[in-house]
């Protein structure tokens, strides 16, 4: 493990109040969202998709590390020139997700264990060798009657915590995912607890597992009102709440939180993001930054519908999209820029 390394790369994926961009989707989630816009669910389709993101130009000045999927970083340009040279000559460092997806937990009725520890030190070292710098893996908490328990939040946090320190001992910065998810009917307070605690689980067993906390990426949920919930708090509310909830157990070690957007809409993500950095940014031990991946792509999507002539278009709404963001991690957005270069 080269520390150095680790704690500059880490600081290189938020430099300059840029963020991540998450087209980490694995295939049959990216199929789903084809088939709702009847577009082709084919490797090519994904391809071209693909070719369209990283190809937008000036997409280095809001992005400054992508995260692929497994398909995604063997793949090519039509005219043959690697994902992996694109994103390196565009000065964009590439990042991999690496674990197999939650699965049903035994023992443990409507939870997920995400899954994907065996074999993972040869594949971090295939990767690496490939050219990414950082991975990502994502563990998945649902809040409903009687749940989380302990130990679908133990053995996650576990997990995370062992996969952060295989990926430091490879030489990639690890992304530590805990998403408490926005489905439910569960209060603001609610989800607040849950978060504070599965945050408090992860970072013990990162203390445990020996991994070094400069050198790593906090990718957490938003303290958020289940969808359902008859009460949706405003942007101001939600931003106190999450700050509150992660100042209470993030130690200032970690240099970044970069939240998920986890289905909120492009536009709420970026004004939630913003009020966090208008109101805190001055005095907040770490830099508060997005790793989004629907809250920047699905506008994009939805324009580009697989065909070639709405390529140009639907980037252009991509790069809107990360330019919010990028304000936002300044707290300079505003809901005057929405409509501009859509």
């Amino acid at each position: 493990m080269n520390v150095q390394d680790l704690m500059e790369t880490a600081k290189s994926l938020v430099a300059n109040n840029k963020g991540l961009l998450a087209m980490d989707e694995s295939n049959p989630t990216c199929n789903r969202r084809f088939a709702k816009l009847s577009i082709p669910q084919t490797e090519e389709s994904r391809r071209a998709y693909r070719e369209l993101i990283i190809t937008t130009p000036s997409l280095s000045e809001y992005i400054s590390g992508v995260i692929l999927y497994d398909e995604t970083i063997r793949q090519h340009k039509k005219d043959g020139t690697s994902f992996i040279k694109v994103l390196s000559d565009a000065g964009i460092i590439t990042g991999i997700k690496v674990d197999i997806g939650a699965k049903d937990m035994a023992g443990h009725p409507r939870e997920k264990i995400t899954e994907g520890l065996d074999g993972l030190r040869d594949r971090l070292k295939e990767y690496f060798q490939m050219g990414a710098r950082f991975a990502k893996w994502r563990a998945v908490i649902t809040i409903a009657d009687g749940i989380p328990s302990r130990g679908c939040i133990e053995a996650n946090a576990q997990s995370l915590a062992r996969y952060a320190a295989l990926c430091q001992e490879t030489g990639l910065v690890p992304i530590v995912e805990p998403e408490v998810l926005m489905d439910g009917v569960h209060s603001l307070s609610q989800c607040s607890e849950i978060t504070e605690e599965v945050l408090r689980t992860v970072f013990n067993q990162l203390y445990t597992q020996r991994v070094m906390l400069e050198g790593m990426i906090l990718k957490p949920n938003m303290v958020l009102s289940g969808l359902t919930c008859s009460q949706q708090e405003s942007v101001d509310e939600v931003a106190d709440a999450t700050v509150n909830c992660l100042s209470r157990v993030v130690p200032a070690a970690v240099p970044t939180i970069a939240f998920l957007s986890g289905g909120q809409s492009a536009e709420l993500a970026s004004a939630r993001l913003n009020a966090m950095n208008f109101r805190f940014k001055s005095r907040s031990p770490w830099a508060l930054a997005f790793s989004f991946a629907r809250a920047i792509q699905q506008p994009a999507l939805e324009i580009w519908q697989g065909k070639e002539a709405n390529v140009s278009k639907a980037q252009q709404a991509l790069l809107h999209r990360t330019k919010c963001n990028w304000a936002a991690c300044q707290g300079v957005y505003n809901a005057a820029m929405e409509g501009v270069g859509t």
